[in-house]
């Protein structure tokens, strides 16, 4: 490698690690000794053996190739070099109504015949053409994939592909989920050449920090669009399986009770009162009670759907578990955690049951807890550990701290899991440091520090 390949280098994987990815020394070591027998003028192939040395996980592979294609570009600029005595194009003739009409028949073209070469240079196209914001202030990207996707709409472009797919004799629902699947990865590829553009202008370190998305286990529950849920419900399992082996062998290498000084000392006389062998306690084995109360208002819904789903895959490290919902108003749904249920099945009866919660149809921990105490204060004892999941934004009403010091007083632990980063916590109507003063309150933004926290906490 060149000093400026090198470079590059170690500034696309410090990205990685950024990111959320694990990049150890030896698989470093491992990508520059792939890449030193491979040509670097194919440019696929030092993606693949990137991807091979360094991608641990499927759903880490989204981000490993944005942030690729942030530093190791298809192409630079337009991608075009003009003679020195070519002209460049007026603008106006750029982005008129008469240019729009073309483009999007031009696109309306490649979509229908799936023609993925003819999309990636339409989507450079379109972002030089018509993302393009010159003039604007300090700080501000001079390039925006929204702007270009508001200006061509090819979302209104569906139907047109739909039709093509059926005169190639495609039924109806498989044309349409083919349809929305070139037009969601043609949305990619415009913000992808947005990024490409940003990083030429900017440094690929500034796209790399605020344009990529963080890898799915560590994107926020907050801030997670339609087909990131739909990722983070297929994580859920696998991570399940992963904590359920851990917490496994780490039981068994801890199996062994305290010390049984009198049986050791006995065993001892047998070489003289040196005690060679230690002689143990059998350990009794104890597994918690698991009471899980959840705001499952508008802003942390799917946090709290996420953390359930978990923990009913983790069921069997549990003594029992009991789930309540809550808005104003608490519900227990415990009985959607049926043994053999499908994960599908079960988000959609906990949106149902969600869809009740509310009484006034606003956030109010203070009665919340107030109705758990009058209706469900059996499901606390010192067998019992209590887990709340929630923002602790209560609409500034009143937070019955006293209820919550009395609920986690007769449980034999208390958490409070919060979805918000630490920094917002106490802004606006957040009560965070209030309820953290009566139990332990934890950010758990995504689903790595869920899954750390579940670890530690049956560990």
């Amino acid at each position: 490698m060149t000093s400026g390949l090198v470079d590059r280098h170690i500034g696309f994987l410090e990205a990685l690690r950024a990111a959320g990815m694990s990049v150890s020394l030896a698989e470093d070591l491992d990508a520059i000794g792939a890449l030193s027998v491979l040509p670097w003028s194919e440019r696929e192939t030092v993606r693949a053996a990137y991807a091979a040395t360094l991608v641990k996980k499927q759903t880490q592979r989204p981000t490993f190739d944005a942030l690729f294609d942030v530093y190791f570009p298809r192409m630079v600029g337009d991608g075009v070099r003009r003679d020195a005595d070519d002209q460049p194009e007026p603008a106006a003739a750029r982005d008129n109504a008469a240019a729009l009409a073309a483009f999007r028949e031009q696109l309306a073209d490649a979509l229908a015949e799936g023609d993925q070469q003819a999309m990636l240079e339409l989507a450079a196209e379109m972002i030089a053409r018509f993302g393009a914001m010159p003039g604007r202030g300090p700080g501000l990207s001079s390039w925006s994939a929204y702007t270009a996707m508001q200006r061509v709409a090819p979302n209104e472009l569906v139907d047109r592909i739909v039709a093509a797919l059926l005169a190639d004799g495609r039924a109806d629902d498989d044309a349409r989920r083919e349809a929305g699947r070139r037009m969601g990865g043609f949305t990619a590829m415009v913000e992808a050449d947005a990024r490409r553009r940003i990083a030429e202008e900017k440094g690929p370190e500034h796209v790399a920090s605020v344009a990529v998305k963080p890898s799915i286990d560590r994107l926020d529950f907050t801030a997670a669009r339609r087909s990131d849920l739909e990722q983070m419900r297929r994580e859920i399992y696998p991570l399940a399986r992963r904590l359920a082996t851990r917490l496994t062998q780490e039981h068994h290498a801890k199996r062994r009770g305290p010390l049984d000084f009198r049986r050791t000392v006995r065993a001892s006389v047998s070489t003289g009162g040196v005690p060679l062998e230690t002689h143990h306690r059998p350990k009794r084995p104890h597994r918690t009670e698991l009471v899980v109360l959840c705001d499952v208002s508008g802003s942390v819904a799917n946090f709290a759907q996420f953390t359930l789903l978990l923990v009913y895959a983790l069921r069997d490290q549990f003594e029992k578990v009991r789930a309540f919902t809550f808005i104003d108003h608490v519900h227990e749904v415990t009985h959607h955690f049926k043994p053999g249920a499908d994960p599908g099945d079960v988000l959609t009866d906990l949106a149902a049951a969600t869809a009740h919660a509310a009484l006034w149809g606003r956030t109010n921990y203070g009665r919340a807890l107030v109705k758990f105490e009058e209706s469900y204060a059996d499901a606390l004892g010192p067998r019992s550990s209590l887990l709340i999941l929630g923002d602790a934004r209560s609409n500034y009403s009143d937070l019955h701290l006293d209820v919550l010091e009395r609920l986690a007083g007769s449980a034999r632990h208390a958490w409070w899991l919060n979805p918000e980063h630490r920094r917002h916590w106490d802004t606006g109507d957040s009560a965070a440091s209030k309820y953290a003063a009566v139990v332990p309150m934890v950010e758990c933004r995504n689903l790595t520090q869920l899954g750390e926290f579940v670890h530690d906490t049956l560990a």
